[in-house]
């Protein structure tokens, strides 16, 4: 049996992720300060679920809280998920999200880098591509032009991953996710909106034309390649985790209002600052190198969340 610390492990992707793991008979320990980005009742209500985890309310920042946590537990690895995600919000408060994507990401190596034996594994994303022209992306990719604060911090995250990896030898792996969408989402992504939306019979807000695609991924198959990332995690990588197809925002939106039986009604707005026009995953190297291979096609995990949706709000 393993042991690992998840940070940010009562969130969307981290709760799932802890729930595979107990299931298989690894200890857990999750690390999570419960912010106001969006509901904290949500998150506690994740981490109240877990069973088998123990969870543990404290800031990837606080440094003495993360030696705390090293000094009472051997971790054969930390699975670093904690954040200030999303595009949008990080053009607000640049300096938030580097004090948080940054410096938290440091206080981790730093604490790594006294334990031996503890390997790192940083949630990365897709949006450290920026306006990349050639797709689909891969890990091999010259990705010098960021086109947000959030995308800068996750690609920082990598370098100084990597650093850590060189001076120190930690064995690190870092998994750019690929839009991860499926019960649990935070409520400000496109996905989650769009579907209260119509549910609601209230108008989607569509930046664009509608023609922007993205590689929508869910959140099980994500949970599948962070798993045999962690399992596999040797020497310094990066890998692609996404569905590795695109889906027009216009499509995403017929096909949540069939998944709802709904019709969508659009509202028309501007292409936003920081949002690309493309995000497509090359995933052969994950799938070569680990085994990756996500099985859940858009229609299905829409399903999955509306049915999910519907019961969490009794109905709709």
């Amino acid at each position: 049996m393993a042991t690992f610390l998840v940070t940010g492990g009562a969130g969307f992707i981290g709760s799932h992720l802890c729930e595979r793991l107990a299931a298989r008979g690894d200890g857990v320990v999750v690390l999570d300060n419960f912010n106001d980005f969006y509901d904290p009742a949500v998150k506690r209500a994740n981490a109240a679920a877990l069973d088998g985890v123990e969870v543990v309310e404290g800031d990837i920042r606080d440094a003495q809280a993360v030696d705390r946590l090293f000094s009472g537990a051997r971790f054969d690895a930390v699975i670093h998920l904690a954040a200030m995600a999303g595009v949008r919000p990080s053009l607000a408060d640049p300096l938030h999200y580097e004090d948080v994507n940054v410096r938290g990401t440091l206080v981790l190596l730093e604490a790594v880098r006294r334990s031996e034996g503890t390997r790192m594994v940083f949630a990365s994303s897709s949006s450290v591509y920026g306006e990349n022209e050639k797709v689909p992306f891969e890990e091999s990719d010259d990705i010098h032009r960021p086109v947000s604060p959030y995308a800068a911090t996750k690609r920082a995250g990598e370098l100084h991953c990597f650093t850590y990896h060189h001076l120190y030898g930690i064995p690190t792996t870092c998994l750019r996710f690929f839009t991860v969408y499926g019960p649990r989402q935070r409520p400000e992504m496109a996905i989650h909106k769009f579907v209260r939306a119509v549910l609601a019979g209230e108008p989607i807000p569509v930046f664009g034309d509608g023609s922007t695609r993205r590689d929508y991924t869910y959140v099980d198959d994500i949970v599948d390649g962070v798993v045999r990332a962690v399992d596999r995690c040797e020497g310094y990588e990066i890998y692609n985790l996404g569905g590795s197809q695109t889906t027009s925002l216009g499509e995403l939106v017929d096909l949540v209002g069939r998944a709802c039986a709904r019709e969508p009604i659009v509202a028309r707005e501007p292409m936003q600052p920081g949002d690309v026009v493309i995000t497509y995953a090359d995933v052969s190297k994950a799938c070569e190198r680990l085994g990756y291979a996500p099985t859940t096609p858009v229609p299905v995990g829409l399903a999955r969340f509306v049915d999910w949706y519907r019961q969490r709000e009794g109905g709709g």
